[in-house]
């Protein structure tokens, strides 16, 4: 049985992260979503449990894959699953550049655990959960970007007067 590991931080989870989800669960016999715990970045809406909820229930459909949170290193978190896969989503050149560095330095660590990445869909190359938190802030509609409750759940947290 084949297990691949889908980490990030999923805040929130878009619909270009449910597509890489849905069409790698065709690929492989189990997804875990791998969601970071304590993530660097200072502007995180959500706490790592709604993360985590948001993004099960937006791939409840799928009975292969998981959802959990993680902390550490992602090749000690494969590993802890047994995870022999590291699947992540590209959108364009600058990913591609980030991805690769990670992807070395993944390598170094852990030269058991491969890293596998599916292209993003032309529908879901743009879409970023900075951007998608952007708009949402800025009045602007996002209802084809995210899953349906996690609009509803954007809007209570993030607009202005809303």
């Amino acid at each position: 049985m084949v297990t691949a590991l889908y980490p990030g931080t999923f805040d929130p989870v878009t619909n270009g992260h449910v597509d890489i989800t849905s069409r790698a669960a065709k690929l492989f016999e189990q997804i875990i979503v791998a969601v970071y715990d304590t993530p660097p970045k200072s502007n995180i809406v959500f706490s790592t449990q709604e993360r985590v909820d948001l993004f099960q229930e937006s791939v409840k459909h799928l009975k292969n894959v998981k959802v959990q949170p993680f902390k550490g290193l992602v090749v000690h978190a494969a590993r802890a699953v047994g995870a022999h896969v590291m699947l992540r989503g590209l959108r364009a050149n600058p990913d591609f550049e980030y991805e690769f560095e990670m992807a070395m330095m993944n390598k170094r660590l852990a030269p058991d655990i491969e890293s596998v990445y599916l292209m993003s869909s032309l529908e879901s190359q743009f879409i970023s959960a900075s951007r998608v938190k952007e708009v949402v802030q800025l009045g602007g509609d996002v209802t084809n970007l995210v899953p349906d409750h996690v609009v509803q759940m954007l809007r209570a947290r993030l607009q202005r007067g809303g």
